[in-house]
């Protein structure tokens, strides 16, 4: 799903132990065809709820920043339409997303970082119906983030994430989805010293076809293309040390795929921070 990130794409966290906790709607009553127009799909109504729930981790080593993070989320989704076949009602675990490792280095006014992370799946793959909601493959995901600061307070910013995801045979059946690419990102700044806000965005391109000898042959050669931008706030709580964001997205330039509506609330707490502890202060 895209349009999860949103203005921290690109940014360096401070060293710490964070714990993390997304709420996402993602909702579509149209579904585009490969050339962008409208499939014929009477009563096609798509309904998800996802509570994405993880933990992450920066150290410092010199100039260096080592990322770590875990997370799974909870899905619930429905999908309507008057050909009974297509229709499905699912809720549960989906796939794990583990990152072992990332590396990020910062500037008076630069971010940059790269990491790579492994999807594993809960299950197998079950089309339709009511069962699981994971994907059934294992997928590698390689990323690129940057983030670059107009001032050298860091107040305004341009930020962005690039990331290759190379998916595997879907286990149990021979089908493959073919491999994407999407950017996530925005631009924004920080104001009254507590309320980030500003334009997010991201865009998502498939850039090899599904394969196996498994594929319904309707979707042979189609390939998912998708772009979206909306408005996004982020508001620092110190007292607590949280930060609650909450972003609206809308979907254009839709290819092979429901063209939805993203909107998500995440709340990030910083449970240890490392920084006060490696300068000596006492860690709260």
């Amino acid at each position: 799903m895209p349009g999860t990130v949103g203005l921290n794409a690109g940014k360096q966290p401070e060293p710490g132990l964070y714990l993390a906790d997304q709420l996402v709607f993602y909702g579509s009553n149209t579904l585009r065809d490969r050339n962008g127009g409208l499939a014929p799909v009477e009563g096609f109504r798509l309904r998800a709820w996802v509570n994405g729930f993880g933990v992450a981790a920066t150290l410092a080593l010199g100039g260096t920043y080592l990322n770590f993070a875990v997370s799974a989320p909870l899905v619930d989704v429905s999908l309507n339409s008057t050909v009974p076949q297509a229709s499905i009602d699912k809720f549960g675990l989906s796939d794990a997303r583990v990152q072992p490792l990332g590396l990020g280095w910062r500037t008076a006014r630069l971010d940059l970082g790269g990491s790579y992370a492994l999807y594993i799946p809960t299950r197998r793959y079950e089309p339709g119906g009511t069962g699981s909601v994971s994907r059934g493959a294992f997928s590698h995901e390689f990323a690129l983030r940057g983030t670059v600061y107009a001032d050298r307070d860091r107040q305004w910013y341009l930020t962005a994430m690039a990331s290759y995801e190379l998916n595997q045979r879907k286990i149990g059946i021979d089908i493959t989805r073919g491999d994407t690419v999407q950017i996530q990102g925005g631009i924004g700044g920080r104001v009254l010293k507590v309320i980030d806000v500003g334009l997010a965005g991201y865009a998502l391109w498939q850039v090899k076809d599904d394969s196996g000898s498994d594929l319904p042959p309707v979707l042979a050669g189609s390939r998912d293309r998708v772009f979206g931008l909306g408005p996004e706030v982020g508001v620092l709580i110190p007292p607590i040390r949280t930060k609650l964001s909450l972003r609206y997205e809308a979907d254009f330039g839709v290819n092979a795929r429901p063209q939805a509506q993203i909107a998500s609330l995440t709340a990030n707490f910083l449970l240890w921070d490392l920084a006060k502890k490696a300068s000596g202060a006492p860690a709260k």
